[in-house]
């Protein structure tokens, strides 16, 4: 079976690997405080351009996100999302356990606007009643979505821009932020992103790391008293440097975006060869998660060699599917799966 389901299926690359066999017998300082999460960090801090940050390594996607949003709302605020976003779907109502609303909206291919989240505040602010109801504190993006689309500098900084005038927060979940970065379309990079968002944090599970996200955190506000919560919601990980050395190997050396370039053009090689057969698609995208729309008859006959997401039904007889590359994509694989397309 070749799996083109997600991108997390394949264990770690190869350089990640050494990095953590090379030091397995080092006695470091634990709890992050070791010499490899700082230089991780200090990575981390060239690549946005800004010493003023702070960065924090987390073992996932879904806890970076809990223990962020926990952290940065009091008990009566709300997080705005798609309603396609990853906290409103796919993280087990983590956020509503901890006491937060989710504020969801309607998106087109998995974003939401700037004037949306405009609406949002006056609507709140306007009603008579306000203090009866949540009140709207943090903005919650992905980059790329969980559609595979990216936002645009441009869409970036209006979202700045009114979060700042309302007073709201602007987070970006990046757990396939070099997927975005690295897309032919892209024209953000780390710095803007810094400048505009008040934290984000850059992936590492789906980016060829074992295991890790790093929590980037711009707005001063937001960074007191971060690793108590880390420790209270159980993220501060004893073996910390397992984290610090993976985002070293990922970033020393310009990995992460070797791995992001390449994935990301094994899945344009897929979704030329949907193009070419005439199967629409869900979403436009270059990043390495492609969405195409294909009878249910034929994808019967692919079922038995590859493992792909179904994403949702289109009509009786066709379904959006979702191919997904990585760092261990090979690329035998993909022609393989091209050849069979073309025979369907």
């Amino acid at each position: 079976m070749i799996r083109f389901a997600s991108d997390y299926c394949e264990g770690a690359h190869p350089k990640v690997l050494e990095k953590l066999f090379e030091t397995n017998y080092e006695q470091t300082a634990t709890y992050g405080e070791d010499i490899y999460c700082k230089r991780a960090a200090e990575l981390i801090k060239k690549e946005c351009k800004c010493e003023n940050i702070d960065v924090h390594f987390l073992v996932g996607g879904t806890q970076t996100n809990l223990v962020f949003i926990s952290s940065a709302l009091r008990s009566h605020q709300a997080v705005v999302s798609a309603k396609t976003g990853h906290i409103a779907v796919h993280e087990t109502g983590a956020i509503e356990a901890t006491g937060h609303k989710i504020i969801e909206l309607s998106h087109q291919d998995g974003k939401i606007t700037s004037t949306q989240i405009m609406n949002v505040c006056r609507e709140h602010s306007n009603d008579e009643n306000h203090e009866h109801c949540v009140q709207p504190k943090m903005v919650y993006i992905s980059n790329p979505t969980e559609f595979g689309t990216i936002y645009s500098k441009s869409e970036l900084v209006e979202l700045s821009k009114v979060c700042k005038e309302c007073g709201l927060y602007l987070y970006m979940d990046g757990a396939r932020l070099g997927y975005g970065l690295y897309s032919q379309e892209n024209d953000l990079d780390l710095p803007t992103i810094t400048d505009l968002c008040d934290a984000f944090y850059i992936g590492g599970t789906k980016m060829g790391a074992l295991f890790g996200e790093a929590l980037v955190i711009s707005n001063d506000r937001l960074k007191e008293d971060f690793r108590y919560i880390m420790k209270q919601k159980g993220a501060l990980l004893a073996k910390g440097r397992l984290l610090g050395l993976q985002f070293i190997a990922l970033f020393e050396d310009g990995l992460y975006g070797e791995i992001s370039k390449e994935a990301n053009r094994l899945a344009n090689i897929i979704k030329y060869a949907c193009i070419n057969k005439g199967y629409p698609f869900l979403t436009k995208t270059s990043t390495n998660q492609q969405f195409p729309i294909i009878p249910d008859s034929e994808l019967r006959k692919l079922d038995d060699q590859y493992a792909y997401s179904f994403w949702q039904r289109i009509d009786e007889t066709h379904s959006a599917v979702r191919f997904c590359t990585s760092w261990a994509t090979k690329e035998e694989d993909v022609l393989k799966l091209v050849r069979d397309i073309e025979a369907l």
